[in-house]
C-alpha cells in the first residue's frame, strides 16, 4: 500500500457509529479497511492515528474562492480546516461564462468578494475554460462549479431591470446548458444582487428546467433573509417544484429582528415539501453575522446598469438623498427589506489602502469619531472605495443557527470571503467550529451526525459516486482530527488564524496537511459533473 492510517476511529460519513480500523490507501483510493481483529495492511508510509478520528474530507458547499485558488494554490485557509472540496460560482456572480465586456464589469462588481483580479491572467471565457485553468495550475483542494445565473443574464440582457426577451431567454438557456455540459454541477443565483435579481420566477423556472435535464441542482441566494424571508423560501420551493429541479438553499439563515426565533418555521416549510417528495438540501455556517459588500446594501434600482452607473448615482445629490431614505426609512431590497442599522454594519475590508482606518469598526462608530451622520460615512466609503468595501452584518440569531443545523438535510458551507484585512472568521474556521463548538462544547450534534452533515450528505447532493464516505474504492480524500481538541483558531479579532487539532489532510491519498503543517502538494483538481 502507498499509505496506511493505523488505529483510527473511523467516522465514515453515513452517521453510523464510529469504529476502530486501519485504513490503507493505494493509487489515490481507499484500498482496504481492516477493522480490529482483522489482518492489518502494511504500506510504505504510515500515519499513526492513535485513536484520533478519521473522516472523509469536508465539503464546503458554499465557497467564494473563485480567484483565491488561482492566486494562492497553497489555499491553507481551506486545506487546514480539512476541506478537500469546495463549490464555487456562488450567489449568481462569477467569472464564467463571460465575454470581455461582462468580465470587466464583473471584476469591478465583485471586487469585495475576490479582489479586482489585476493579478490574474483571465485566459478563459467559458465554464470549461475556467475548470481547465484550475487543472493546469493545480490547487490544494478540489473544486466544483455552479453556473452563475447573474453572469448569464448579464451576458444575454445586460444590467437592466426588465423582463428578458424570448431571444435573450433562449440565449440564457443555451449558456446554462453549455456550462452544464462543460462540467458544472448546477446553477446559482443571487436574488438580492444585480442583475440576477431582475429575473422573474418564470425566467428562473425555465433555466432550472435546463439544469434539471442534466441532473443538476439550483442553489439560490433567495430574495430576502429578512422581511419576507419565509415567503422567499416558499418561492424557491414552488419554483423548483414547477421546474422539476433539485433545490439547495444557500446559507439558509433567518436573520434580522423580524426573524428572531423563527428557524423552526423554515424547517416546517421544508418538512412539508420533503414529505411530498421534493429534493431539497441546504447549507449554513456556524456563526451569527453575515458577510457581503457594502454596495450590496443599496436598493436594487441604485445598482441598475452596473458599477459605473451606481457610482454616477452616488455622485448625484438627488439620487443620493433618495437612496438614503430608502435604506434608512423604508428598507432597501439590498438590505432584505429591513431599514439598515449602521451599528450592525462592520467594515471588514477595503480595496483602497488609504481607507484602512475604517476596518474593524462599524459605520456608526466611524461616524461618531468623525462627528457626522452614519450615511455620510457610508457614502464616503462607497464612492472613495469604488464599491469595493466588504462588511460583516451583525444581524443573526444563535437559536436559529442551532435549530437549522440540526435538520436532516443540512450541510456545511463557509460562505467564506477571503478578501479584506479582517474577513469573517468563517472563511478560516467553519468546519473546526462545527466540530469544536457545536459538537464538543454544546452537544448540538453528535460527532457522527456532524461529520455526515459535512461529508456524505453534500457528496450525495453533488451526486459524487466515490467521495464523501470512508469506504473501500472511494477516493482517499480524508482528514484526521482530534475530537478532544479540534477548534477554530480564527476569531473576529484574528480572523486568519488557522485551526488546531487537525494534523492530517489527504487529497487523493496525498498529504496536503501533514503533522499540522501545509506541504507543497497540489493534489486538488476541478471536478466535473458526469
Amino acid at each position: 500500500m502507498d499509505l496506511v492510517i493505523r488505529d483510527a476511529r473511523v467516522i465514515d460519513g453515513t452517521g453510523a457509529p464510529a469504529y476502530r480500523a486501519d485504513v490503507a490507501v493505494q493509487d489515490g483510493r481507499i484500498a482496504t479497511i481492516a477493522r480490529e481483529g482483522e489482518p492489518r495492511p502494511s504500506g510504505g508510509h504510515t500515519i499513526e492515528a492513535d485513536g484520533q478520528a478519521l473522516a472523509p474530507g469536508f465539503i464546503d458547499m458554499h465557497a467564494h474562492s473563485d480567484l483565491a485558488i488561482l492566486r494562492d494554490p497553497d489555499h491553507s485557509a481551506k486545506a487546514a480546516q480539512g476541506v478537500t472540496l469546495e463549490v464555487l460560482g456562488q450567489d449568481g456572480l462569477s467569472y464564467a461564462p463571460v465575454d470581455d465586456t461582462t468580465l470587466a464589469a464583473l471584476r469591478e462588481a465583485i471586487t469585495g468578494w475576490n479582489g479586482d483580479g489585476s493579478d490574474i491572467d483571465f485566459d478563459w471565457r467559458t465554464v470549461g475554460g475556467y475548470l481547465d485553468r484550475i487543472d493546469r495550475q493545480g490547487t490544494a483542494v478540489n473544486a466544483a462549479y455552479l453556473v452563475p445565473q447573474g453572469s448569464v443574464r448579464m451576458l444575454a440582457a445586460g444590467w437592466d431591470d426588465r423582463p428578458a426577451t424570448p431571444d435573450e431567454l433562449a440565449t440564457m438557456k443555451r449558456l446554462v446548458a453549455e456550462g452544464m455540459e462543460q462540467g458544472a454541477f448546477g446553477m446559482s443565483s443571487g436574488l438580492t444582487y444585480t442583475p440576477g435579481m431582475y429575473a422573474s420566477d418564470a425566467e428562473l423556472t425555465e433555466l432550472c428546467r435546463v439544469v434539471a435535464s442534466y441532473g443538476g441542482y439550483y442553489c439560490p441566494h433567495h430574495r430576502s433573509y429578512g422581511a419576507g424571508a419565509l415567503e422567499a423560501y416558499e418561492e424557491m420551493v414552488a419554483l423548483t417544484h414547477e421546474a422539476g429541479c433539485a433545490l439547495h438553499l444557500a446559507h439558509a439563515t433567518m436573520n434580522f429582528g423580524v426573524n428572531k426565533g423563527r428557524g423552526h418555521e423554515l424547517l416546517a416549510l421544508l418538512d412539508g415539501a420533503l414529505a411530498e417528495g421534493a429534493d431539497i438540501t441546504l447549507d449554513t455556517y456556524p456563526y451569527t453575522p453575515g458577510c457581503t459588500t457594502l454596495a450590496a446594501m443599496l436598493p436594487s434600482w441604485a445598482n441598475e446598469g452596473g458599477p459605473e452607473a451606481t457610482l454616477a448615482r452616488l455622485a448625484d445629490p438627488a439620487a443620493t438623498a433618495r437612496i438614503r431614505h430608502v435604506m434608512e426609512v423604508e428598507g432597501a431590497d439590498g438590505c432584505h427589506g429591513v431599514p439598515i442599522e449602521w451599528d450592525s454594519i462592520e467594515i471588514s475590508g477595503v480595496s483602497d489602502p488609504e481607507l484602512t482606518a475604517y476596518v474593524g469598526r462599524t459605520v456608526a462608530e466611524s461616524a461618531a469619531v468623525r462627528d457626522e451622520a452614519p450615511w455620510t460615512t457610508a457614502h464616503r466609503l462607497l464612492t472613495e472605495d469604488r464599491l469595493g468595501s466588504t462588511i460583516l452584518q451583525h444581524v443573526g440569531h444563535e437559536e436559529n443557527v442551532r435549530t437549522i443545523m440540526r435538520h436532516r438535510v443540512h450541510t456545511g458551507g463557509s460562505d467564506g470571503i477571503l478578501q479584506g484585512a479582517k474577513p469573517h472568521p468563517r472563511a478560516y474556521g467553519t468546519f473546526p467550529q462545527y466540530l469544536g463548538r457545536y459538537v464538543r462544547e454544546l452537544g448540538v450534534l453528535s460527532l457522527e451526525e456532524c461529520v455526515a452533515h459535512l461529508t456524505g450528505r453534500p457528496a450525495a447532493r453533488l451526486r459524487l459516486p466515490d467521495r464523501g464516505l470512508v469506504r473501500e474504492g472511494y477516493v482517499a480524500d480524508l482528514v484526521v482530527f482530534d475530537p478532544g481538541t479540534v477548534a477554530a483558531g480564527s476569531t473576529f479579532e484574528q480572523p486568519r488564524t488557522l485551526p488546531v487539532g487537525i494534523p492530517h489532510v489527504l487529497v487523493a491519498g496525498r498529504p496536503v496537511i501533514e503533522d499540522g503543517h501545509r506541504t507543497d502538494v497540489l493534489a486538488g483538481r476541478a471536478l466535473r459533473r458526469s
